[in-house]
């Protein structure tokens, strides 16, 4: 559908969604500066430690988030549902892995999680408005192995749970999404288990491909669906080193994360 096939009313629609848009990132801007400078500082100065300091900030975040997600959706910019997010609430010592289809997801995850560690890629700490955020929050960069798998271990033998996208970077759509093997490789050499998040868009939205301003001519909807946890143990035990362990981990989580992609693929060598 082309924008000169619109109706006036969805041309209305999708101008509003523009300027929205504009003023939620406008608003999320502010408010990360305003978190980094002012919330954080006055709300852990009781802290006792680090530990607590970050558990605060976390939980700042998590409402702050949730924040934006229903001023997106208030002002129309988008619309979502969360489905078996009491799953989440028992879980510690766990990895958090997800699909990455839009700009969006680690706000959205995130909004739904007072206690949630993050694995950073590097870019974000170079970014003026987020590089406050992820530090205060104690988030892991992305950088050397070593100190990644260190830093990880830390938290998640504290009983945190981790954030992690294993793809690395946003889905491009309609192009077949490939595992990074961080994801397994933490979660086997922690020996912890794994709680899968799915995130459909439709119509995609805020991908890597396109600016903040390229919305689609109808408004978009996220679903994020909670799934069952992956326990890591029968990988460990049936496998003969860490390494294979993780192939072998990172093949079924390829499986969990994008299950339509391999439906099609099965139905396409099934009618060769």
């Amino acid at each position: 559908m082309t924008t000169s096939r619109l109706t006036l009313s969805q041309q209305l629609n999708k101008y509003w969604r523009i300027l929205a848009t504009g003023f939620c990132f406008s608003l999320f801007g502010i408010g990360a500066l305003t978190l980094t400078f002012i919330i954080f500082p006055l709300m852990t100065r009781t802290a006792k430690n680090t530990q607590q300091r970050e558990f605060k900030i976390q939980k700042i975040i998590q409402q702050s988030f949730d924040f934006f997600c229903r001023t997106m959706r208030f002002w129309g910019t988008i619309d979502y549902r969360f489905e078996n997010t009491v799953l989440l609430e028992s879980d510690r010592n766990c990895l958090i892995v997800a699909n990455h289809p839009s700009l969006i997801d680690y706000v959205l995850i995130a909004s739904r999680l007072p206690q949630c560690d993050c694995l950073v890629k590097a870019a974000i700490w170079r970014n003026p408005f987020m590089k406050g955020i992820v530090k205060a929050a104690g988030y892991i960069p992305n950088r050397d192995p070593e100190s990644l798998l260190d830093g990880c271990s830390e938290r998640l033998g504290s009983g945190n749970v981790l954030l992690v996208f294993p793809e690395g970077t946003r889905t491009t759509p309609g192009k077949k999404s490939k595992l990074q093997r961080g994801a397994a490789q933490i979660a086997v050499r922690t020996a912890s288990d794994l709680r899968v998040i799915h995130i459909t868009v439709e119509p995609s939205f805020l991908t890597k491909e396109k600016k903040w301003y390229q919305v689609p001519d109808s408004k978009p909807f996220f679903l994020i669906e909670v799934k069952d946890k992956i326990e890591v143990g029968s990988f460990i035990e049936s496998s003969d080193s860490a390494t294979t362990a993780a192939r072998k981990l990172n093949r079924y989580l390829d499986d969990a994360l994008f299950p339509a992609q391999h439906t099609v693929q099965h139905h396409d060598n099934n009618h060769k």
